[in-house]
């Protein structure tokens, strides 16, 4: 059963934390409560360096629907020998404990990991989280796209292996980055530009 409200689900925050995780998931559509996760990727930063990584395939209960392996280029054969998400989950619940999450659209990632942390532990994931889609949006209203490619583009931040979990969070690592050094080096205000974008 879904969790409309998702109750205890962390804050969307508008900061620039030192410290941070980056996570991103391929799954095998876009239905939080129907649908699986089927890899993660994440790195542990502090003071905006790396400190250490996560990264696991992970074996869904059903066949992947053919658009899946068209975008992130994973097949059935890659996924056999991988764990379960009842195996993988919790491991991935203790490295990332009550840490921020940063994520490009980073809510899609975490409306996944608060319905299976939910079904599969009876837990709620309460983390909150900083989204670099958002954060892009407020700080370049003018561009036309903010996919993660897109705004890789823009800021030169190069991705080889789009769609695969831990080329994407490194790449949002990088954006994020890139996008707090021009926060502070430009004394920008955030909320009072957040303001301007949406009123």
């Amino acid at each position: 059963m879904a969790s409309a409200k998702r109750i205890g689900k962390g804050q969307s925050l508008l900061e620039l934390p030192d410290n941070y995780i980056v996570v991103d998931l391929e799954t095998t559509g876009l239905d939080p409560v129907g649908c699986e996760i089927i890899e993660i990727g994440a790195i542990r930063c502090v003071g905006g360096e790396e400190l250490d990584r996560f990264e696991s395939l992970i074996k869904p209960s059903v066949s992947l629907p053919s658009i899946i392996t068209q975008i992130t280029g994973l097949r059935d054969s890659d996924l056999i020998g991988a764990p379960s998400i009842e195996e993988i989950l919790p491991e991935f619940l203790d490295y990332v404990g009550d840490s921020i999450l940063i994520g490009h659209n980073v809510n899609f990632d975490v409306n996944f990991l608060y319905e299976k942390t939910l079904e599969h532990t009876g837990a709620l994931f309460t983390n909150s989280f900083v989204d670099t889609l958002r954060l892009s949006r407020i700080l370049y209203p003018g561009v036309k796209s903010h996919k993660l490619s897109d705004m890789g583009r823009i800021c030169h931040i190069p991705n080889c292996n789009a769609h695969r979990a831990m080329a994407d969070v490194e790449q949002t690592w990088k954006l994020y980055e890139h996008m707090k050094h021009r926060v502070l080096a430009e004394d920008l205000d955030l909320d009072l530009m957040r303001r301007r974008c949406y009123g």
